[in-house]
């Protein structure tokens, strides 16, 4: 039985991976839609999203059968709680990445971003394709260090964003209004799937150690600062055998 059940939480995190990809794959072609106004890449976008809704299905079903097959030790049910937060994460993502999508193809073949203000979003669709990435990374090697990585590259994501943001408000703003609302919107869009990237993070430092990230941190500096307490005793008393 319990071979059984672990067979079960792998492909879980299989199909963890798998939205992972598909999620990546979406927000690919939804910036590549954004930034050349292209209407083939927003559509294939749009129907990537759709796709992606029977992965998801299928993981909320594994999830809730795994909970009901008998009762998981500890580890295990972190792992089975922390993946159904995972994929409400994954999801949201994806719903974020197909709006990106439909507003590149509801003013195709007009170019949705002015050009004074394109490069910005270039380096978004950089920054969470990088982080993406590293998402993935951590769903198929778990690691705590790893994830919290992405904290870093967030905060690059939040810097554009409100850069855009005061921009907009600015009394020499000389765009229109409609190019305002749709910066301001998309910007918002991008910096909210790079939270959720964040979001992802989490719960794969609380599947590793069952702590918050801010816990882990805290706990590791501990652990770091009697590491050094230690090697100054040492190296004391290796100088006092001399």
């Amino acid at each position: 039985m319990r071979n059984a059940y672990r067979e079960e939480l792998n492909a879980f995190a299989h199909d963890l991976i798998v939205m992972c990809d598909g999620v990546s794959a979406i927000m690919h072609k939804a910036s590549q839609a954004l930034l050349t106004a292209e209407l083939q890449p927003a559509e294939e976008a749009i129907s990537l999203s759709d796709e992606l809704d029977e992965v998801r299905l299928r993981s909320e079903e594994r999830a809730m059968e795994l909970l009901a097959l008998e009762n998981p030790v500890a580890k295990d049910l972190r792992q089975v709680v922390s993946s159904i937060y995972i994929v409400e994460d994954l999801q949201r993502m994806s719903e974020l990445a197909k709006h990106i999508a439909n507003a590149a193809r509801r003013r195709h073949p007009v170019q949705v971003i002015p050009s004074a203000y394109l490069g910005y979003f270039k380096e978004l669709a950089r920054l969470v394709e990088d982080m993406v990435t590293l998402t993935r990374d951590v769903l198929v090697d778990p690691d705590a260090d790893v994830a919290l990585r992405l904290t870093n590259e967030d905060d690059a994501v939040d810097d554009i964003n409100e850069h855009l943001l005061n921009v907009l408000t600015r009394r020499e703003w000389t765009e229109t209004t409609r190019a305002a609302v749709d910066i301001a919107l998309l910007s918002r869009f991008y910096e909210r799937y790079a939270d959720h990237c964040v979001n992802v993070a989490a719960r794969v430092v609380f599947l590793i150690t069952g702590l918050t990230p801010e816990e882990y941190l805290a706990e590791r500096e501990d652990k770091q600062k009697r590491a050094d307490t230690e090697a100054r005793f040492q190296e004391l008393e290796r100088q006092f055998r001399r």
